[in-house]
């Protein structure tokens, strides 16, 4: 692309909306997978009215649009394989309406998970998604990737939260689909379209959200105990009981030795996995409902419960779960996350195959994470200068996912396909289920100029 066409896209925006600079096209050339790719232009446009400008523009010349939020994804979601424009939806990050009445909140698609909730609880409302990096991930991001995390056990994910969308479609035009209520079958569910489309069919540029009435009170257990297989027997009896706890995280013994490492802590020396299970709620109901969830885990014989009340105590318990990444990034082995899904009943087997795959291959894997909706992040962790490490490890990846399906799982529950996921789409999803992927993208984006590269190509 010529100096000069940039020029003329740039005199269509506002200053300072493109970038051309060395350092910006490195800058957005990524997200926190491997893989980059420098981009030929950085849009960083203000309002609807610049992205369209943007896409306007770009599918005229057929020039490849690379939709980028917080850049925190995992799959190199964002990175502009194919180089032309990465557009950047950082700067529209305003909260334009937190409506109490109505239980709905109206945010362009760069503002923080986290500060949205801090605004709705501050008014006695909650947004419940929770991804780990909600502190630095974008409502748009979160859309793009259908995001989850603990809560979603009870509350469900992003989808379940978008009543409507503003959209830029690939020829600039803008459209809004659905609306502010929280029932609306006005013919079909086109937001929804857009919910974990990686940017592969719009923009969204604004969204409007469904709230709830913030729980009053909330509470959690952090509970060792003897192995990951006595831990998924827990859960099995927790549910049997008739509980539903807003989370339950389990986490591996690699996991536990490397956050022991890394914090200094003790507390998990006599046991091989943890759990945290956390109700919220009334607080006589969930006081109620935590001494009845203690007695039955007692009778399990965990090697301790620890009780969290409030919202102090919770996240102090929830400070450890916090820093399982982190850890496991401070062995000095390169962890190959993977969010995959199985079905609760194969929870335990799960676990079990996972020590039977490092047994045979000799690299580590280390599993935690959202137990009560099957979601596990499996990780990989291989030393990334021996290239033969690299070698098993696609081989370990291989293995995994081939028995997930066998399961009737997902290879992604939260983080995308992307470009780490690509090898086995053509596993996960059916020929004709690729072929309807096919049909919506050739729709929406004819010239194929939203995120190319990725896993389906009009």
């Amino acid at each position: 692309m010529k100096k000069k066409d940039w020029n003329q896209l740039a005199s269509l925006l506002k200053q300072g909306e493109l970038r051309t600079d060395e350092k910006s096209l490195e800058a957005y050339s990524g997200d926190k997978w491997f893989a980059v790719a420098t981009p030929e232009a950085v849009a960083l446009p203000r309002t609807t009215a610049s992205v369209s400008k943007v896409l306007t523009w770009a599918n005229r010349h057929s020039i490849p649009v690379t939709a980028r939020g917080a850049g925190h994804g995992y799959v190199g979601g964002c990175v502009p394989l194919r180089n032309g424009i990465v557009l950047s939806l950082e700067r529209m990050k305003r909260i334009r309406e937190i409506h109490a009445q109505d239980f709905v909140a109206v945010v362009q698609a760069g503002v923080i998970t986290a500060e949205l909730q801090q605004a709705t609880e501050a008014k006695g409302m909650f947004y419940p998604p929770d991804p780990a990096s909600r502190a630095h991930c974008s409502i748009g991001g979160n859309i793009a990737t259908n995001a989850g995390g603990p809560r979603c056990l009870k509350y469900g994910v992003t989808r379940d939260y978008l009543l409507g969308a503003e959209v830029v479609l690939a020829d600039g035009t803008v459209v809004r689909t659905g609306g502010r209520t929280h029932k609306n079958k006005t013919g079909f569910d086109l937001h929804r379209i857009f919910v974990g489309s990686e940017g592969l069919l719009g923009i969204v540029t604004e969204a409007t959200l469904k709230l709830l009435p913030l729980p009053p009170f909330r509470a959690a257990l952090s509970i060792g105990v003897e192995s990951a297989a006595k831990a998924t027997v827990i859960l099995g009896r927790v549910f049997q009981a008739g509980f539903l706890p807003s989370a339950l995280e389990i986490a591996d013994h690699f996991t536990l030795q490397a956050a022991m490492k890394r914090t200094g802590s003790d507390m998990f020396k006599d046991c091989r996995a943890h759990i945290i299970i956390e109700l919220d709620g009334q607080e006589a109901s969930v006081k109620s409902e935590l001494k009845s969830l203690s007695a039955l885990i007692r009778e399990e014989s965990p090697s301790f419960i620890n009780k969290g009340m409030g919202n102090e105590g919770c996240e102090k318990i929830w400070q450890i779960r916090r820093e399982f990444s982190y850890a496991l990034r401070d062995t000095g082995l390169t962890k190959l996350n993977e969010d995959i899904v199985v079905p609760r009943s194969r929870l335990t087997a799960l676990f079990k195959f996972a020590e039977r795959v490092q047994k045979k291959f000799g690299i580590p894997v280390a599993c935690f994470g959202h137990a009560g909706d099957g979601n596990i992040h499996v990780n990989v962790m291989i030393d990334k200068s021996d290239p033969e490490q690299e070698v098993i490890g696609e081989k370990v990846l291989d293995a995994l996912f081939e028995q997930v399906l066998k399961w009737n799982g997902a290879i992604t529950g939260e983080h995308g396909v992307g470009l780490a996921k690509m090898p086995w789409i053509n596993q996960a999803l059916s020929p004709e289920s690729m072929a309807l992927h096919q049909t919506l993208k050739s729709a929406l984006d004819p010239r194929n100029i939203l995120n190319p590269g990725k896993f389906v190509q009009s």
